[in-house]
């Protein structure tokens, strides 16, 4: 069967297009400290991709805390994102992960159309510190949607606003529940970052210094017959 045409691009933005992720595990072990229990980097990785909320009762659990009122849980999230908030004060665009930026501009150069699917409700202050905005056409984040990740409706959204067929993007993710919903809104994945980790996506690599956009168009059609987690590039 011939491969669906690359059309769109769509991004994670928290550890795909900025390291961010060192932030956030920083105020989530600070809240953790907080309320009496050390949180480890391992545990952090369950909360990649997931919305605020989400990752707030996943930390509550490692830490053997359930009996929470919503109102106390609000005004936890809450004491976390500003923290996180103050550590995003120092982004500047040479925080943008090596190759992204002329990954992008291949992308552009070629007509396919770029996009962001974040869960974070900081997507907007994120890319205003490090000047990306400009490099996408469509932005959906934590502020437009009701289901996180690995719900698709992050990933269909931007399809919608995109005009394009889930089919016919890609997308690039560092979190197993990002790559999930991908995959739930029939798009072709691509996992950035440790492979055992994103096994199911159709392609992983370490860095977009690896990637070309000619080697997608002319070889990710493969992952349709290979099955996903075959190609994996280490660098």
């Amino acid at each position: 069967m011939r491969a669906q045409p690359f059309e769109a691009a769509i991004f994670d933005l928290d550890g795909v297009i900025v390291d961010t992720a060192k932030f956030h595990y920083k105020a989530w072990k600070r809240l953790a400290g907080e309320l009496g229990f050390a949180f480890s980097e391992s545990e952090n990785e369950q909360l990649k991709g997931v919305s605020r909320m989400e990752s707030l009762d996943l930390l509550l659990r490692c830490g053997g805390i359930t009996d929470v009122s919503p109102e106390r849980r609000e005004a936890l999230a809450s004491r976390k994102n500003e923290w996180y908030k103050e550590l995003l004060a120092t982004l500047t665009p040479a925080d943008v992960l090596p190759g992204v930026r002329s990954f992008l501009g291949l992308l552009r150069s070629q007509g396919i159309q770029t996009g962001i699917a974040s869960a974070s409700k900081n997507t907007p202050l994120i890319m205003d510190k490090v000047n990306i905005r400009p490099l996408f056409d469509a932005v959906v984040d934590g502020n437009s949607i009701v289901r996180a990740k690995p719900d698709p409706e992050v990933f269909l959204q931007a399809a919608r606003l995109l005009g394009v067929a889930p089919a016919a993007c890609f997308v690039f993710e560092d979190a197993a529940a990002g790559v999930e919903g991908a995959l739930r809104a029939g798009m072709r994945v691509v996992g950035i970052g440790d492979g055992r980790l994103l096994a199911r996506s159709h392609l992983a690599i370490t860095s977009f210094e690896q990637l070309e956009p000619v080697f997608l168009m002319s070889h990710i059609g493969a992952a349709d017959h290979i099955g996903r987690g075959d190609l994996l590039y280490e660098q």
